[in-house]
């Protein structure tokens, strides 16, 4: 039998994968690309080079809302499931969606996964400045305050490094392309590795 202490140095890989869900719109589901292509198959295997097995699920919907993604999170989040990232909003702010309306549904959406005893890890979303600024502020600051109430980690702008920039998205200037969704990989990996930590004790990654 393998001794957990030994495994614990060895640098071998975990005993079993960290079961890890994506709860999102069509930037996680992949809007556009190949399967293969879409963040969290891109995640897994950022996470797997850097020797942390991942039984990843896609629970990202096209145009999903924050209210959409909260009326499927039971069945779109498995039994079992050990951490969840959380990246909506974009579609609530292209829509003009009250940020009250939005905000109760992610306080909704983290108060039922903290129920499960399941790991958060939400990311924000920017609303441009031609919203207004009360508008923005609003919607802006929900993210940061929400994470703070519920002491989860945030990742302040998930398109960061990629929005605004024409060759890191498809034509319609919205949807990452398999360039933008390596980098947003990138960008976020270090963050995720930090959110995953307490559940690899196994591993000697870290």
């Amino acid at each position: 039998m393998t001794d957990p202490a030994a495994a614990q140095t060895s640098g071998g890989p975990r005993a079993t994968p960290i079961k890890l869900a994506v709860l999102g719109d069509s930037l996680t589901a992949g809007y556009g690309l190949p399967s293969g292509a879409a963040f969290p198959a891109r995640l897994q295997l950022a996470l797997k080079d850097k020797g942390i097995d991942i039984d990843m699920v896609n629970a990202g919907v096209s145009g999903d809302t924050t209210s959409g993604g909260r009326d499927r999170l039971d069945w779109s989040i498995p039994q079992g499931t050990q951490a969840v990232i959380v990246e909506l909003g974009a579609n609530d702010m292209l829509r003009g969606v009250d940020p009250k309306v939005s905000r109760a549904a992610l306080d909704d959406i983290l108060k039922k996964l903290k129920a499960r005893n399941i790991a958060i890890l939400l990311c924000g979303m920017y609303a441009p400045p031609n919203y207004g600024a009360d508008y923005a502020k609003a919607f802006n600051g929900m993210y940061p305050e929400l994470a703070k109430a519920y002491n989860v980690p945030l990742y302040p702008f998930f398109l960061d490094g990629v929005a605004g920039i024409a060759k890191l998205n498809q034509p319609d200037g919205l949807h990452p392309t398999a360039d933008g969704v390596d980098t947003i990989v990138k960008q976020i990996l270090p963050t995720v590795e930090a959110f995953l930590k307490p559940l690899n004790v196994t591993a000697g990654t870290f």
